[in-house]
């Protein structure tokens, strides 16, 4: 399942994973953990049990609906499988600078979320 066209490859444990302009993956049935560790280490990122819980919540919303949400849909599946405290976008802007959906989705090995420039 290819996202778009190739612009650099990201080393992963030795292999080559293509990453479109944006970063995210051309191929996303090549995510793994591993690529997942170092999407995030590009981005200055730590990945913790938080950011894990998330990725969870991303990739199973991935699965049923067949596309990566925008922000009001990320914030609304992680209260309903993370409760409420940690479904706030404040709690997924600290855990994602910048873009949380974005950032996140592109971690989970999804594609671009639809509404987010």
């Amino acid at each position: 399942m290819a996202s778009t066209t190739l612009a650099r490859y990201l080393d992963v444990e030795g292999q080559p994973i293509g990453l479109d302009p944006e970063g995210y993956l051309v191929d996303l049935d090549i995510w793994s953990p591993a690529v997942a560790h170092a999407l995030a280490e590009e981005d200055g990122i730590e990945l913790t049990d938080e950011h894990w819980e998330v990725i969870k919540v991303l990739r199973d919303f991935y699965a049923r609906f067949a596309m990566a949400p925008p922000m009001r849909p990320l914030v609304k599946a992680v209260g309903q499988s993370l409760g409420d405290e940690k479904g706030r976008s404040i709690h997924l802007m600290r855990l994602f600078p910048g873009s949380p959906a974005k950032v996140a989705a592109r971690l989970a090995g999804l594609p671009k979320p639809a509404n987010c420039l």
